[in-house]
């Protein structure tokens, strides 16, 4: 195996990362209305990836640095070709990072009700164009001898390509769900339970379409593999669900993500990004990574930072494991005893 070939999987290995850690958060940030009925509730809902949401986007970052200098061609392809959607994408995360600070800076309902729609809509557009982009990669785009992309930005609004998008988003929903679920008390579980059990019914259809397509599009018995692991988990965590194993439900939840991004990585090994012109021109591991001495360094860089990188995350994730409900929100705390306060000031 060649340092190409490790660097692939562990490219592969942070975007799974980032899909099943900023797939919750981006469920969360599309929820908070639908599943909070009152400020209270609403930030309950958000308190819950409070701490977190901030450290989960690292992995994005690490990911798009690795293929940078893992894989210069692959990154100088896929961002000129997909040029639109990542600034969708950039645009809609920088929104959504403002919402999150901007939102409790005042106590206007009018100002934390235009916050909750800008941290929909920024957590919506990155859910549904990561899909997007992702399909495209497999289903593969028009590249010439020059790796360069030859297409306009309609090339990528295929049925495919929307199906992918669609099934991230339903998949992210349903992930932000299991998360409430998980992390909440009180009547906030009960609704976010609730809410889970219905997005099972528009995910799983859709998630298992588009891998069934994916197997279409550019079979691979690791793909396949990897494809019927991910439906069985998350037919797992439909069962686990029904029976109240909150914990079991987000994991196996995790787990599908997990299998599911895999395989798309095995149906494209040994390539990086297909070319629909000319199998020729692909890009693959090989002919679009940096030289073995870049990738060298790398890997001692890797082998050094990242075992700090991942035990601090789990640290952060273990400090914040309490389940949260209405009585931990301060406000809540202030409003319940405001005549005691007072007499006990005089």
């Amino acid at each position: 195996m060649h340092l190409y070939d490790v660097w692939f999987v562990l490219i592969a290995v942070l975007w799974i990362g980032y899909f099943v850690l900023e797939g919750f958060d981006f469920g969360v940030g599309m929820l908070i209305r639908l599943i909070g009925r009152d400020e209270t509730e609403h930030r309950v809902v958000l308190n819950t990836v409070g701490p977190l949401w901030d450290g989960n986007e690292v992995w994005l970052l690490t990911a798009g640095g690795a293929t940078f200098a893992a894989f210069p061609d692959w990154y100088a392809t896929l961002f000129s070709g997909f040029y639109l959607p990542l600034l969708l994408i950039l645009l809609a995360l920088i929104v959504r990072g403002v919402a999150f600070e901007y939102r409790g800076k005042r106590h206007d309902p009018v100002w934390r009700r235009n916050w909750d729609v800008c941290l929909f809509v920024g957590s919506a557009v990155p859910a549904l164009l990561w899909g997007v982009a992702f399909a495209n990669i497999v289903r593969g785009v028009p590249i010439d001898a020059a790796k360069g992309y030859t297409g306009g930005f309609f090339n990528l609004l295929n049925p495919y390509a929307l199906l992918g998008g669609l099934t991230t988003l339903s998949v992210f929903l349903l992930h932000g769900a299991l998360f409430v679920s998980l992390k909440t008390d009180g009547p906030v579980r009960v609704r976010a339970h609730r809410l889970a059990g219905q997005l099972f019914l528009v995910a799983t259809p859709v998630a298992a379409s588009f891998l069934v397509w994916t197997l279409f599009q550019r079979w691979s018995p690791w793909s396949a593999a990897a494809a019927a692991l991910a439906a069985a988990a998350l037919l797992g965590a439909a069962a686990v669900h029904v029976r109240g194993r909150d914990g079991w439900g987000f994991a196996l939840s995790a787990a599908a993500i997990t299998s599911t991004v895999a395989s798309l990585f095995l149906a494209l090994y040994p390539a990086v990004m297909p070319s629909s012109t000319n199998p020729d021109f692909d890009l693959t591991v090989s002919n679009a990574s940096s030289s073995p001495y870049t990738l060298g360094v790398m890997s001692w860089v890797a082998l050094l930072g990242v075992p700090v990188v991942l035990s601090y995350q789990a640290w952060s994730f273990w400090v914040f494991r309490k389940r949260l409900g209405t009585g931990d929100i301060p406000a809540a705390t202030e409003r319940a005893l405001p005549r005691e306060r007072v007499s006990s000031s005089r």
